[in-house]
């Protein structure tokens, strides 16, 4: 690895955060709104991560276990807001399971958030810009800067060139635990037992359909939604069999997940399964890339020539990035379990609440699907201990890679809970920076207390 004493220039921040998905975005202006000099590296050319350039929606629900009370709320919440004030999102109170918006999938997906992509990348360029957060579009993280057990910056590629960022807080938010893993952090890629990940989808959208048919099909068929060998026979899988009689439909599915988006003509389709991507492997990722595309391909060909209110359909996007479910697991002080998600444990240190039910795509081959809601309580609670890497000084874990079991960590990916950590890890990072302590250092009931003075519901 490189030393920072090796670099005649650098670029120089309080706090770095690497990849600006919806953790490293709420991550980077929660940091900055608390007045530290914040800079986000992000390949891509917007802000969103999966919820911008892997068309990702609706949001999931951010609702305790009843659907009774908003419990994921700070910058999650703001972002809803202005997405609603601009029309480009309707509110998760509006929206109720068990309907187009949700798929008409019932358990777990009550209040859930359509939003526009397109919204979103406007919207989150506006919140760095108002906060001063200084970005760089384009750039890739490349390797961490260390000192001994204590990370000093990150290394980076762009259009400019190879150049050094010191930091004094480093925030990984790559979705893959990238900047932890190349510092030395212990991790567990997927399920280690098992030795599988959870699939990936390629997500697209389309428009000029004619909802109110198609809503007319999902009602004249619903009641033959069913589970049956671990495989849900939900929203036109009355179709689907038809088609693969026919020879129009070879993918290891059986229904078709359709949201409907703010607009009313328009849906996000999230069906395709690519199985064994590793997205840490360039190679893995790019089989999946194009195994999506062209599975999306079929999927939408499928819509237009059998589905009523689709034949006019247009497709509107595949998605940019493929939607990656699970790669890394890091080793932080805590390791979220499943137990405490199905049982509803509340640590004291914990930064969010939520109660995202347990979600595992294809553990038991392609078609299967485990939905296991909360058993007890109303919500679980994420400990900032899984946003502490362990060995590493210095650094912070936000969203799908912090410590937790596969199992648990099929809950808490979803884009709100990783907001709400996110909020968390900028947080306690400009605490450290101002304490002139480590990450590790800070004292968690200060952090929880700053937290619930920005809106977090604690």
């Amino acid at each position: 690895m490189r030393k920072t004493e090796d670099s005649a220039r650098i670029r120089r921040a309080d706090v770095v955060v690497v990849g600006g998905g919806p953790s490293g975005l709420c991550a980077a202006v929660a940091a900055a709104r608390m007045g530290a000099d914040v800079l986000v590296v992000e390949q891509s050319n917007c802000c969103g991560g999966m919820a911008t350039q892997g068309l990702v929606g609706p949001f999931m629900t951010c609702y305790d276990r009843e659907g009774k009370t908003m419990i994921i709320r700070g910058l999650f919440a703001e972002i809803v807001d202005r997405l609603v004030e601009r029309g480009a999102a309707i509110h998760p109170s509006q929206v109720r399971s068990g309907t187009s918006y949700t798929s008409w999938i019932t358990v777990g997906h009550d209040h859930v958030t359509p939003f526009e992509p397109e919204g979103l990348k406007l919207l989150s360029d506006e919140m760095l810009q108002e906060t001063g957060v200084r970005v760089m579009y384009h750039t890739t993280f490349l390797e961490p800067l260390l000192e001994e057990n204590a990370i000093t910056g990150v290394v980076v590629c762009s259009k400019s060139g190879i150049e050094r960022i010191g930091a004094r807080v480093v925030i990984d938010c790559t979705g893959d635990a990238d900047v932890a893993y190349r510092s030395g952090v212990p991790c567990k890629l997927g399920n280690q037992e098992l030795g599988i990940m959870q699939p990936a989808t390629m997500f697209f959208h389309i428009s000029n359909v004619d909802s109110q048919a198609l809503e007319a099909d999902i009602q004249a068929n619903i009641s033959t939604f069913h589970r049956k060998n671990g495989v849900n026979y939900r929203s036109l899988h009355w179709w689907v069999s038809k088609a693969r009689a026919a020879g129009d439909w070879n993918l290891e599915r059986v229904s078709v997940g359709l949201y409907q988006m703010p607009k009313k003509d328009e849906w996000c389709v999230n069906t395709s399964r690519i199985m064994g991507v590793d997205s840490t492997d360039v190679e893995s990722l790019t089989r999946g890339e194009i195994t999506g595309r062209a599975q999306a391909d079929q999927v939408f060909r499928f819509l237009k020539k059998y589905v009523p209110g689709c034949a006019d359909a247009r497709l509107v996007s595949t998605a940019s990035y493929l939607g990656i479910r699970e790669s890394r697991h890091i080793q932080g002080e805590y390791c979220l379990t499943l137990e405490d998600i199905l049982h509803a444990q509340v640590p004291e240190d914990s930064i969010l609440l939520c109660a995202n039910s347990v979600d595992v795509h294809g553990r038991f081959g392609p078609e299967s699907n485990e939905y296991l809601p909360i058993e007890d309580g109303s919500y679980y609670g994420v400990p900032y201990r899984c946003l502490l890497p362990v060995k590493v000084e210095g650094l912070l874990v936000a969203g799908r890679p912090v410590s937790a079991c596969s199992e648990a960590a099929g809950a808490i990916r979803v884009m709100p809970p990783c907001m709400a950590m996110g909020q968390a890890a900028g947080t306690a990072a400009a605490l450290a920076v101002h304490s002139g302590k480590t990450p590790r250092q800070i004292d968690a009931q200060e952090l929880r207390r700053v937290l619930k003075e920005n809106g977090a519901y604690l």
